[in-house]
């Protein structure tokens, strides 16, 4: 009898800057199946039911033209912590939805990915690491950071920062901590030796 391959289920996640979507690429590359909730809330967006639930909260002004603008969105959520529960408790029970259906097409997969990696930015903040076999925290230096969100047009001292946990915070809660300081190959090898960890 062929014994099934396990496909462990890993979230991903580090601060604004630090290179959480370059980890990801890099872990596709290797071999893993891979998803961003970002991603998810990005399409979501652009459905009907959740278009539909903000706009009959905000009123047309979160989407002109029928087209969720997220920055009117994130400044209403924001702005209120009331607000920001609501959103919240609406969109987070419709990416669980998406990410159970996506890992059960992963874990289907033949030959088997080496890992079912999602990228989520707020996974300890959530108290969601208990979902996950494992976790993996991209750190980088603050000065990094900076220089990162910067070309981004952010500031790490903007709202959604302070809602985040500091690095080192993150970096303890860990299975695994990733140092991105270097370059992307540098990144890609260490990524590497915890897929190999895993496997083990």
């Amino acid at each position: 009898m062929q014994v099934e391959p396990t496909v462990p289920l890993i979230g991903l996640t580090g601060g604004m800057g630090a290179g959480k979507s370059t980890a990801l690429q890099a872990l596709e590359r290797l071999g893993a199946a891979v998803q961003s909730t970002d991603a998810v809330v990005h399409e979501l967006y652009e459905g009907e039911r959740l278009r539909d639930a903000v706009l009959e909260r905000w009123g047309p002004e979160v989407a002109p033209g029928g087209k969720v603008d997220r920055s009117a969105v994130a400044e209403r959520a924001f702005a209120d912590e009331r607000e920001r529960a609501w959103l919240e408790s609406t969109i987070w029970p419709l990416v669980g939805e998406r990410i159970a259906a996506w890992l059960e097409q992963a874990r289907a997969l033949r030959p088997a990915p080496r890992a079912a990696v999602i990228e989520v930015p707020l996974l300890f903040e959530a108290g969601m690491e208990g979902l996950y076999d494992a976790t993996i925290a991209v750190v980088a230096s603050e000065a990094l950071l900076k220089e990162r969100a910067a070309g981004r047009g952010h500031t790490l001292t903007d709202e959604r920062a302070a809602r985040q946990l500091t690095q080192e915070e993150k970096a303890r809660r860990a299975s695994y901590v990733v140092h991105n300081d270097g370059s992307v190959q540098e990144l890609e090898r260490k990524l590497s030796d915890v897929l190999d960890k895993l496997e083990r």
